[in-house]
């Protein structure tokens, strides 16, 4: 429940009743949003072959929830499924409400087959566009959907042109494989599972066929002039996109759920786990242009692994083709132009030309391009700093069955981990979950090992010799697995620089954070260097995300507030990284009021040691911790 107060200064009378007034007609205008999740499996065909796929509500993607803000939102997860089951609620930050944030073993037990759990959370204070997806390792690629979150004053209080329409953009991968197999591979080591397509709103598109019949692909229908606004989503597992559509311009005006100032590009950038929202004005001469989204990757040395273009398609309404609109758009074209569209009916699409699958600087330049806007929910960037850490991200070893000492390099004696300043995080040796554990100070937290502020060595981080196996990485690569956490005192402003390094890779690393949003200070190529970097950063509209990419071989700063009291994770959305363990967690404790307390659990949330012991020995008989999170373990 909501605590209200009045200021210790009390204000005129009539501003009193006026504020009450106004408060009053803001809550009875809040809405209660229910919805149930039914999960299972069906068959699916795609590329001449039937696949059995985890679903909600027997969609791909799942159901969009469509609220405003300050609406609370209640979802009943029926698990009709085999497979053990969590709803991580994606950008939403969960005030004083950390039971609701849905990752096992973190801050709940996973849901049964054959069981439900609800979820209750608001939605105040947010408005752009988030996600919800799955968060047990793999089967996200499936179980996933947009999550839309309007002003409470209507579309017309948008700061940017309201929009004609307004459509979700979900990009993803197609999996002919076993997607809880694939976790199990990946858990042992095993990483030659791979995607068989990529996806636009769950459709593979008519670059992929069957025995010479291709694919449906998206098509977006337009009128001409009319402006639209698509809320771009990517719900992959593994790369990140570059998204165009040929002969059309984006205005970029939101990222993660916080408006950026307008930023007008023909490409857009998009990480695993993040949200772009773009302006797209249908100002082309009427016909057809495909929408392409490509996937991108780290150039050699690093691993090379297969990834697929898809694409929709943007097709101008007909019954507009002989309209003024239509007609002055086209008179606006030369001949010499419309030929080379296919001619004003659009007869043949239009491709648009992408990037190269390897240039990343594209993606660099479209995250270092936007900034926050002057609005009346954006946060100040805190200008003090409590606490500062410089982390590493990249990959090391470790060795087999915890044995002192291993061949290494590759070698099967030894295991490949992922790591934030060397160390590899896993589950803890414990039955309860960590929140749990945190919120009634249990002993469980004792297993908790502190997240090093900075890495145990400097070495030339972004060397891209370090990438193959070899003498020059191999003292670099030993390292630990231990479950990974820090603790802040509430409304410590904690600063993060993450590096990328190139310790047997030389990706990007989209890093997430449960229940807060981000100020990005700055990025850049090569290694931080704070004598001159700390010069750049932007105190004044930086970018606020949940989700920040931290560029290949580069690094980003940030800043955030811990004032959300609970245990939140931290963690790589490549879903191999987070499977290897590029993960730790961050425990927030309670402020000195009760408005900055975490309250108890609901009374319906089921705990390890509050009468549901059935449930917590159903839980281990029926999984190996392991698989939880697809977080392995030796």
């Amino acid at each position: 429940m909501k605590r209200w107060s009045l200021p210790a200064a009390a204000p005129a009378v009539a501003a009193i009743v006026f504020l009450l007034s106004t408060t009053a007609i803001r809550l009875a205008a809040a809405a209660a949003v229910e919805h149930t999740f039914v999960v299972s499996k069906m068959n699916m065909t795609h590329l001449c072959k039937e696949t059995l796929v985890s679903v909600v509500n027997g969609q791909l993607p799942g159901p969009a929830i469509e609220v405003t803000e300050g609406d609370s939102v209640t979802v009943h997860v029926v698990n009709k499924s085999p497979d053990n089951i969590t709803i991580h609620w994606h950008g939403v930050k969960q005030r004083l409400n950390c039971w609701a944030d849905g990752v096992p073993m973190i801050t709940q037990l996973p849901i049964l087959p054959n069981h439900n759990f609800t979820y209750r959370f608001d939605v105040a204070g947010q408005e752009g566009t988030l996600w919800w997806h799955a968060h047990v390792s793999c089967l996200r690629a499936t179980l996933h959907g947009a999550l839309i979150i309007r002003p409470r004053d209507g579309a017309g209080s948008y700061p940017f042109p309201k929009p004609h329409r307004e459509i979700p953009i979900v990009i993803g991968e197609w999996w002919a494989k076993d997607l809880a197999q694939v976790a199990r591979n990946m858990s042992h080591n095993l990483f030659a599972d791979y995607s068989s397509a990529s996806t636009i709103n769950g459709k593979l598109g008519d670059l992929f066929n069957c025995s010479g019949a291709v694919e449906d692909g998206y098509v977006l229908d337009v009128e001409p002039g009319k402006t639209y606004l698509l809320r771009v989503i990517n719900a992959a597992l593994f790369s990140e996109y570059y998204l165009k559509i040929a002969r059309h311009k984006f205005t970029v005006v939101a990222a993660d759920a916080n408006y950026v100032t307008p930023y007008t590009t023909d490409v857009i950038a998009i990480a695993p786990g993040e949200t772009v929202d773009a302006l797209l004005v249908a100002d082309a001469p009427p016909g057809r242009y495909y929408m392409v989204a490509l996937p991108n990757q780290a150039p050699l040395p690093d691993t090379q692994t297969p990834e697929y273009s898809t694409r929709g398609m943007v097709q101008y309404s007909n019954d507009h083709n002989s309209g003024n609109g239509a007609a002055a758009l086209r008179s606006s074209r030369s001949a010499e132009e419309e030929e080379e569209d296919g001619g004003p009916s659009g007869d043949v699409p239009v491709a648009p030309e992408m990037p190269d699958k390897h240039d990343t600087i594209t993606s660099f330049y479209f995250h270092s391009n936007l900034t926050s806007l002057r609005h009346r929910r954006r946060s100040q960037v805190p200008a003090r700093v409590d606490e500062s850490f410089f982390i590493t991200l990249g990959l090391g070893s470790i060795c087999r069955r915890g044995y002192p000492a291993c061949k290494r390099s590759g070698n099967n004696e030894s295991l490949l981990v992922a790591t934030m300043n060397n160390v590899s995080f896993q589950l803890p040796a414990v039955t309860t979950p960590l929140l749990e554990a945190h919120y009634y100070h249990t002993n469980a937290e004792d297993t908790l090992q502190v997240l090093p502020a900075k890495p145990p060595r400097v070495f030339n981080f972004t060397d891209r010799t370090l990438i193959a196996f070899g003498p020059k990485e191999g003292h670099l690569e030993p390292t630990s697995k231990v479950t990974m956490a820090r603790r802040f005192r509430h409304g410590t402003v904690v600063e993060v620089v993450f590096q990328s390094t190139g310790l047997m890779q030389g990706d990007s690393n989209p890093m997430h954070l449960h229940g807060h949003d981000m100020f990005v200070l700055a990025q850049g190529l090569g290694n931080y260097d704070a004598a001159k970097d700390v010069a750049r950063y932007n105190l004044v509209n930086p970018l606020v995300k949940n989700t920040v990419l931290v560029p290949n071989l580069g690094w980003l700063a940030l800043r955030f507030v811990a004032d959300n009291p609970g245990v939140w994770f931290m963690h790589c959305h490549y879903e191999f990284h987070l499977s290897m363990g590029m993960a730790a967690v961050f425990v927030v404790e309670d402020g000195p009021t009760l408005d900055t307390s975490l309250p108890p659990p609901p009374v319906d949330f089921p705990t390890c040691g509050h009468d549901n012991n059935q449930l917590h020995n159903e839980f281990y008989l029926a999984t190996e911790k392991t698989e939880v999170l697809g977080i392995n373990e030796v």
